[in-house]
């Protein structure tokens, strides 16, 4: 069978988002452990010109469904700039997750082909839905997912490698 652009995306996006899931989750254990406030997480930046924490983790949301949803609707904008504190964060990817587990395969792989714009004020860029989300919405996905990993461990928490891979699919 080939890969199909669910696969590409959605099965993807999935396995990460539980990572995300988990890896918040030993980071609150963190803190609670040494009674470490998790809201003094939520603006960390790796270095003084990124975005905090709180960004890079709501941007995995945006990236994942909100990018099924741009295709959906056939143009993706930035989303607001939210300001969850650090359980409103782990509701956030909780939440994309639950919505991604309801996306078809049949719908996502119909996505190719159609046309997405992503609009940014005055700048518009056109793509096709499989453009859209392999060479825009996984790459970015990807990133943030990878900047609140590291910031994770600038704070001291305990993970590694398979903390960021999350559960496996692995042949059976």
């Amino acid at each position: 069978m080939p890969l199909s652009l669910y696969d590409a995306t959605v099965a993807s996006y999935l396995q990460t988002l539980g990572a995300i899931e988990g890896f918040l989750a030993k980071g609150l254990e963190h803190c609670r452990a040494r009674q470490i406030d998790p809201e003094s997480i939520v603006m960390t930046r790796l270095y003084e010109d990124m975005l905090p924490f709180r960004f890079q983790v709501t941007q995995t949301a945006a990236h994942s469904i909100g990018a099924i949803e741009a295709v959906r609707k056939g143009l993706f904008t930035p989303p607001p700039r939210l300001e969850p504190d650090y359980a409103g964060l782990q509701k956030i990817v909780a939440d994309a997750r639950a919505a991604l587990e309801k996306v078809s395969v049949d719908e996502v792989n119909g996505f190719v082909g159609r046309d997405v714009t992503f609009a940014f004020g005055e700048r518009k860029v056109p793509f096709t839905g499989e453009g859209f989300l392999l060479s825009f919405s996984v790459p970015n996905f990807y990133f943030h997912a990878s900047q609140a990993y590291g910031i994770l461990r600038m704070k001291g928490v305990p993970l590694g490698k398979q903390d960021f891979m999350g559960r496996l699919r692995i042949k059976q």
